[in-house]
């Protein structure tokens, strides 16, 4: 597996990594069993960057990790993330709180969940309106010192906030929504401040919440609890629209000898050096066809040709509803 260097602090992680979110939340039942053996092969692979935060599950995915991950710190980058409420009986109470008083006990329950001294990445997971960044990641800033983090980043944020956070304590990573079907980022500034910075960006959904796979024909067979079923992108006619892009991707993937999803992959490695994906997944499969898709080089040719067929704005329908839509980019 090939690794990347992002951020001042130096942190080396592999260039496609492991979103372990759906395993404990948002997509149906969980299967910790299968989860596990799924984390435990990443690792095997050479997929060292596992993402999740307390917000999944709440909680839960944190744990499972920690336990998944026992014996084999060394070969693990672990990043987590705080910043979306969750209230003293494990719920999420759909506010932002990036209280300093808060952002502290966040920093202590991760460690607590996850069974480590030291997390590797922790992010601020969505800005909160009410209090200037500069407190949150002041509070942050102080967990580097203590040594209970090392590196810091920041979820879905706009070019200004991030500078205002750098200021504060030095980032290593930007983490947004980054796909073929989600290229806010390139004209938005966020790209263009993480280069300025010299800080690393993680696309996270790299794979359209599974559309670029070519697999999800229809929302037949996802839970009811799936939050695709509430996105304005899989709603029946946006789905049909968008899955004919994917058709396309998908013939162009069959002629490199690949599947759409790694097409769509190696196409966001291939954004730049300090640039990585963590798409999501609990199945070994899945996991494996995934990591091999940063074997994958992509040319001149067929990067420009990508661009055809999936030019920024091609996807039908948001990315998010309008209320969660709210919180991004701030």
């Amino acid at each position: 597996m090939e690794s990347r260097t992002i951020g001042p602090a130096g942190l080396t992680v592999s260039a496609v990594g492991l979103g372990c979110m759906g395993m404990s939340a948002f997509y149906g039942p969980r299967d910790d069993a299968e989860s596990t053996a799924t984390i435990r092969r990443a690792l095997d692979l050479g997929v060292s960057l596992l993402d999740t935060a307390d917000l999944y599950g709440p909680w839960t995915n944190e744990r499972l990790l920690g336990r998944a991950v026992a014996g084999r710190r060394d070969e693990v980058v672990i990043a987590t993330k705080c910043g979306q409420e969750i209230d003293e009986h494990g719920s999420w109470t759909r506010r932002m709180n990036g209280r300093p008083d808060y952002v502290r006990r966040c920093v202590d329950g991760s460690l607590e969940r996850l069974g480590v001294e030291t997390i590797d990445l922790f992010y601020l997971h969505r800005v909160d309106p009410d209090v200037p960044v500069e407190e949150s990641f002041g509070a942050l800033g102080e967990a580097v010192a203590a040594g209970k983090v090392r590196a810091l980043g920041i979820c879905e944020a706009a070019p200004d906030t991030i500078r205002r956070a750098h200021a504060i304590a030095p980032l290593s990573a930007v983490q947004t929504e980054y796909s073929l079907f989600t290229r806010d980022v390139e004209h938005n500034g966020v790209l263009d401040v993480c280069a300025e910075l010299g800080i690393g960006f993680v696309g996270y959904a790299p794979l359209g919440r599974g559309v670029l796979t070519g697999r999800l024909g229809s929302l037949d067979g996802l839970a009811d609890d799936d939050i695709r079923r509430a996105s304005p992108r899989f709603q029946a006619e946006n789905l049909g629209r968008n899955l004919a892009v994917v058709e396309e991707v998908g013939r162009l993937a069959t002629s490199l000898g690949a599947t759409p999803g790694q097409l769509a992959l190696a196409w966001l490695l291939a954004r730049g050096p300090s640039v990585v994906a963590i798409p999501g997944t609990r199945r070994i499969g899945y996991l494996e066809e995934n990591a091999a898709a940063a074997d994958l080089r992509l040319g001149v040719a067929e990067l420009a040709r990508l661009d055809e067929l999936a030019p920024p704005g091609v996807a039908a329908g948001q990315r998010y509803t309008d209320d969660f839509l709210r919180t991004t980019y701030r």
